[in-house]
């Protein structure tokens, strides 16, 4: 799931898994981050979901994909279109 929030000029994009979720530990990795593994990774919240939030400007385009246990690449379902090379969001 992926949540917008706004701040002021920039927007709070919080990404998150479900508890328990079969691949963590995970990190968020795209092209705002230069697609290095482990710079936003997702931590475990009270309730048990992963989570992470990453500050953008509105208006920007983000190639992204989750970077799970032993090298395994998934996409968010909720991203706004997902290809080939990930998931892309509109911010």
């Amino acid at each position: 799931m992926i949540r917008r929030q706004p701040r002021n000029e920039a927007v709070a994009v919080v990404f998150v898994l479900p508890a328990n979720h079969p691949h963590a530990p995970v990190s968020v990795v795209g092209d705002f981050n230069e697609w290095q593994p482990f710079r936003h990774p997702m931590i475990e919240r009270p309730d048990g979901t992963l989570s992470t939030t990453v500050l953008f400007s509105q208006g920007t385009t983000v190639r992204f994909r989750y970077l799970g246990r032993d090298g395994f690449w998934f996409d968010d379902p909720d991203a706004d279109i997902i290809d080939s090379e990930g998931g892309i969001i509109h911010v």
